[in-house]
């Protein structure tokens, strides 16, 4: 398949994922347990995706450790990503998520000797200016913004670590077990997530897939996360292969600048979703942010 062609699959992989989610986020209510259990299944089928795609191979312990660190980061910012949409508008969600690519950025310049480009500069200071206009000063919404906003942070931090962590293992001579990298992250995910729901669960004395209303297994719950796992997995195997194939420069403005258009139009076209003219300057200067330090 052509570049441009896999290129495709993988953007449209990752915007399905955000939309699915965003459908999610609507259909759990808020409920803590929901967004544990839509973690769990999504990162059991993201797993056995990959491990039907490539194997599993030899398995270092260096791979090991490092696979279920990147688990439980994986884990923490799928259930954060959701937590936000779910209180939160989803294209200014995607904005500061995206912005993970300063971590990326500030990581190779504080271990990896790599240099900040002018370029990274101004997208650090469209960022800061960007979160200026996040959140609405109308006092009744202040607290659900603020909580939104604190979802949204630690989501980003852990999509930084997603791509710290994958640096670091692709930089080590142990490059060449990638594949099982990611399984046994999806693994330590899933183990995670689903350790989670099942003490929730006993906590809140709910249970975890049956409606509250028949006590019947509700399957949509389940298929969602279903979709949203075998999204994942394309998404990132078919990402590990194109920044290998790609220029840099070309890339990731492609992929994290494409993607925000594309999630900020689906957000406002399937959702419906108004953002005042305060969080439309915050989006632009969002999009503008990623493509300046992805340029770097």
């Amino acid at each position: 398949m052509s570049v441009v062609g896999t290129l495709a699959i993988s953007m449209s992989a990752a915007l399905g994922g955000s939309i699915f989610g965003k459908v999610y986020s609507k259909k759990s209510l808020g409920k803590t347990i929901m967004a544990f259990v839509s973690s769990a299944i999504s990162a059991l089928f993201s797993a056995l995706v990959l491990f039907c795609w490539d194997g599993l191979g030899n398995v270092s312990t260096f791979t090991l450790l490092l696979g279920i660190l990147f688990g439980v980061i994986v884990a923490t910012q799928g259930v954060m990503s959701l937590k936000a949409v779910e209180c939160g508008p989803m294209s200014y969600t995607a904005v500061i998520v995206s912005f993970s690519t300063l971590v990326s950025a500030l990581s190779g310049v504080a271990f990896f000797g790599e240099s900040i480009s002018v370029w990274q500069i101004i997208g650090i200071a469209f960022m800061l200016t960007s979160f200026v206009f996040a959140v609405e000063k109308d006092a009744e919404k202040r607290k659900a913004s603020w909580r939104w906003l604190i979802f949204c942070l630690i989501a980003f931090c852990c999509c930084g670590g997603v791509g710290l962590m994958q640096k670091i293992h692709q930089s080590s001579e142990y490059k060449g077990e990638l594949n099982a990298f990611l399984v046994i992250a999806f693994i330590t995910a899933c183990l995670l997530m689903t350790t989670l729901s099942v003490v929730t669960s006993k906590k809140e004395k709910v249970s975890i897939l049956a409606r509250k209303d028949d006590g019947k297994i509700d399957w949509v719950a389940i298929l969602i996360p279903v979709c949203l796992g075998i999204m994942a997995a394309v998404n990132h195997k078919l990402n590990l292969y194109l920044s290998g194939v790609m220029p840099s420069a070309v890339f990731f403005p492609i992929v994290n600048g494409g993607g925000l258009v594309l999630t900020t139009l689906s957000a406002v076209v399937l959702f419906r979703e108004r953002l005042s003219g305060r969080q439309w300057i915050g989006v632009g200067l969002g999009i503008a942010s990623v493509i300046f330090l992805c340029l770097g």
